[in-house]
């Protein structure tokens, strides 16, 4: 009797994972046919203009105060940190020609691109996801069809092509912020001068590594605005299913952030 439920068990168990890994492949291939039909539409950027740059001012502008804010306190951890490990083995006069540039290769290839996507996922992902999904249940998107416009160019394009864009201009926006943050606390707790930090970060860093972090915020911002389209034209359920589309866009946006992370860090 006990094997019989050990081999109940055992094919319950395989029968769960069957099913999660059919779900899973089949939402990656509605996802590749997502960007498929948002790839053909991308010479038509130029007509659309206007649905792209309203798009852009929602991502850009209006996440700017956020973006900064996040940036400046990013700064200011990663020049503590890094301080209090060279002070704590009394390292910090030897490491004072070092730590500009350390903390500048850290922030624009590490925290400002993983931590500006962070915040996007969460307040432009969601409202991604949360806009669309409400198209969804309300029949919107029914009537486009009607219309003979496309989701996909009208909705999903737009929106993809503005994260995209401005993804990289909010990282560069929230690296100079950051840095700016870590000199003022060197400068505060350790009396760096302005010539000490800078002349670090002009020595010890280069271009390569601001391409790498502005290379991961493209495509952060790009999978961001594509995860929060491809959750919203599958929302259902009425208002609870548009709440709940929206915690699984910052979900699944934030998961694959990390792990694309992970990976450039792999490649590159």
């Amino acid at each position: 009797m006990g094997i019989v439920v050990f081999y109940r068990m055992i094919g319950s168990l395989f029968a769960r994972i069957g099913r999660l890994s059919l779900g899973f492949l089949a939402e990656v291939g509605q996802i590749a046919l997502l960007v498929s039909g948002i790839v053909r539409y991308i010479p038509r950027v130029f007509r659309d203009r206007a649905l792209v740059l309203e798009q852009m001012k929602i991502v850009g502008s209006d996440s700017l105060p956020l973006v900064i804010l996040v940036g400046s306190f990013t700064g200011a951890i990663a020049a503590l940190q890094a301080t209090n490990l060279f002070a704590k083995f009394n390292l910090i006069g030897i490491a004072r020609p070092f730590i500009g540039g350390s903390i500048a290769t850290v922030v624009f290839t590490e925290l400002t691109p993983v931590l500006t996507a962070l915040v996007i996922a969460g307040r432009v992902g969601g409202a991604i996801a949360a806009q669309i999904g409400t198209m969804k249940v309300s029949e919107q998107i029914d009537a486009l069809d009607m219309m003979a416009i496309d989701k996909d160019r009208y909705l999903g394009m737009p929106r993809v092509m503005a994260a995209i864009t401005m993804m990289p201009v909010l990282a560069v926006f929230s690296s100079v912020v950051a840095l700016v943050g870590a000199y003022i606390l060197t400068n505060f707790m350790f009396g760096f001068s302005p010539s000490t930090f800078f002349t670090s970060v002009q020595a010890f860093f280069n271009m390569g590594e601001i391409a790498r972090g502005l290379l991961k915020s493209l495509v952060f911002g790009g999978f961001t605005a594509l995860i929060g389209v491809h959750v919203g034209f599958r929302t259902e359920g009425g208002a609870e299913g548009v709440g709940n589309s929206t915690v699984r866009a910052f979900t699944i946006s934030a998961a694959s952030i990390l792990v694309i992370d992970a990976l450039f860090g792999v490649v590159l």
